[in-house]
């Protein structure tokens, strides 16, 4: 943007523009992961995130008839420390392991360049499209993805939507409002979500992304597994923020050097989905997943073999997990598969 001279986005743009512009974004130019970045997630905290994932993974396949070929791909995989779990943890699975093609899919070069240096296996390959050619089952796994993606905000004043917009001057921002016809997003807001709303946050691409999934596990079968931090009540919350050295920060300076995210609404993705017909889905919460899944008795299989002081850390990164203060109750579990589909375990 040229020096002293304003420009005027939507909400979603500048958020597109601050995490992803090729030169600027937040994404592209930095490593935000882990004590040194401004954020740590789930899989930098224990290993035993990416073993609950594996389990689960091998549990599916056997679900889907043990087919010979079958796709894993990572949506947005930070450092790449999820997968390189997942592909370690696969290997005590040789039939599945040797089924399997992992994949990540990433649009930051240099995370990008992370993740091919924390992973050193053959078997995988980054994608920059979400497209397949052969017809291999696909498992989308995505970690704290779509609350990267650009949101928008709308909001009704008496009989009015308004649409919110960002004006940046010198790498500062502020809100601005500009009045809409609300039906030209009736493509992703069914009436009955803009008739009981008078405040509406969703991200567009997140389900554009969701239609493209949709699709392509469709045509392949498969599923995707979400774990991101959200609510499920009926009713939309304004939840944008930003994030800086592990702290809250002001969405509107330093942009470009800081995290913008915003909670889901899983109550809604769920009504989304439902509307794309030949696809269903459940969530629940992480804590209720990842206890479903094993993660408590394999924490103490694992602790037997420990001294006092790496058990006590053990759990102590289990409980940020699973605890309802911290990562157990906010971050939320959706598996959405064909309709046809009765596959459950760890919900």
């Amino acid at each position: 943007m040229k020096k002293n001279k304003s420009k005027i986005l939507s909400l979603d743009n500048f958020i597109d523009y601050a995490l992803y512009d090729k030169k600027k974004g937040y994404y592209i130019k930095k490593n935000p992961f882990g004590k040194n970045g401004d954020f740590i997630t789930a899989p930098n905290i224990s290993i035993l995130f990416s073993e609950m994932i594996s389990i689960w993974l091998v549990s599916y396949w056997n679900h889907l008839n043990q087919p010979k070929k079958i796709d894993i791909i990572e949506l947005g995989a930070g450092n790449g420390a999820l997968m390189k779990g997942i592909i370690n943890s696969l290997k005590n699975f040789p039939n599945f392991y040797n089924s399997c093609n992992f994949l990540i899919y990433e649009k930051s070069k240099t995370l990008i360049d992370i993740q091919k240096k924390n992973i050193s296996s053959q078997k995988i390959s980054w994608k920059k499209k979400l497209e397949f050619k052969k017809k291999n089952p696909i498992i989308f796994i995505a970690n704290e993805f779509f609350d990267a993606l650009p949101i928008k905000h709308l909001t009704k004043i008496k009989t009015n939507w308004y649409e919110k917009y960002v004006e940046i001057l010198q790498n500062k921002g502020k809100f601005r409002q500009k009045k809409i016809d609300v039906k030209k997003y009736k493509k992703d807001l069914f009436s009955e979500i803009i008739k009981k709303q008078k405040f509406i946050e969703y991200s567009p691409l997140s389900l554009k992304y969701l239609r493209d999934i949709g699709k392509i596990i469709n045509t392949n079968d498969g599923g995707l597994l979400l774990f991101d931090y959200g609510y499920s009540e009926n009713k939309f919350k304004d939840t944008l923020q930003a994030i800086q050295n592990h702290k809250y920060a002001n969405i509107l300076d330093n942009i470009g050097n800081r995290d913008i995210t915003y909670n889901l609404n899983f109550y809604f993705l769920k009504k989304f989905i439902q509307s794309l017909k030949k696809l269903k889905s459940i969530y629940i919460n992480q804590r209720s997943f990842l206890l479903n899944m094993g993660i408590m008795q394999r924490a103490e299989i694992i602790s037997k073999k420990l001294q006092f002081s790496k058990k006590a850390d053990l759990f102590y990164r289990v409980g940020r997990l699973i605890d309802e203060d911290k990562m157990g109750s906010l971050f939320k579990v959706m598996f959405v598969t064909k309709k046809n589909n009765s596959f459950k375990v760890g919900f």
